[in-house]
């Protein structure tokens, strides 16, 4: 299949950058069918929006495959960028005390989906990340179980605190 990279946009998306962040970066890098399923069950309204546009940019790679007259496979389609910006901020007043206002800023967001073929077997990318967290746990497992730099940092504490307490001979700990 050589169909290059597809990409889908939705300008100005009434919610704010930061909550549309907070989904995008949970389907960055995964399968299409994967990134699908986890958001159409994800409480965020702004997985609505971000599916919406997911949706978009299968379709825009079917759509190109058909016109260049190849097969298109989905479920070889993976997330390849995905991202989140600034959109235009609307602009309102509250009233407040003493007859003043104050301004609200409505953010709105520009989302940016790219879906492209993954080259060789999608299980291959799974090991490969997997070999790297099960690194990264057994990494942080030493220093955290007893290893020289946390038990001198517990240490120093609670010898600051034990200090402390004994100082006063009247309250007699």
């Amino acid at each position: 299949m050589t169909v290059a990279d597809v990409r889908a946009f939705q300008r100005t998306a009434r919610q704010s950058p930061y909550k549309m962040r907070l989904v995008i970066d949970q389907i960055r890098g995964k399968g299409v069918n994967e990134a699908l399923a986890l958001l159409r069950f994800s409480k965020k309204h702004a997985a609505r929006q971000i599916e919406k546009v997911l949706h978009s940019a299968v379709a825009n790679a079917e759509h190109h495959g058909r016109i260049a007259n190849e097969p298109v496979d989905v479920d070889v389609l993976y997330v390849k960028h995905a991202v989140v910006n600034e959109g235009p901020k609307l602009k309102r007043f509250t009233p407040a005390a003493m007859g003043r206002a104050t301004p609200i800023q409505k953010r709105t967001s520009h989302v940016e989906i790219v879906v492209a073929p993954r080259a060789g077997r999608p299980a291959a990318g799974r090991a490969r990340t997997a070999g790297r967290s099960a690194g990264r746990r057994r990494a942080a497992g030493a220093g955290g179980r007893g290893g020289a730099s946390g038990t001198a940092r517990s240490g120093a504490r609670s010898g600051a605190r034990s200090g402390a307490r004994t100082k006063n001979p009247k309250r007699g700990h």
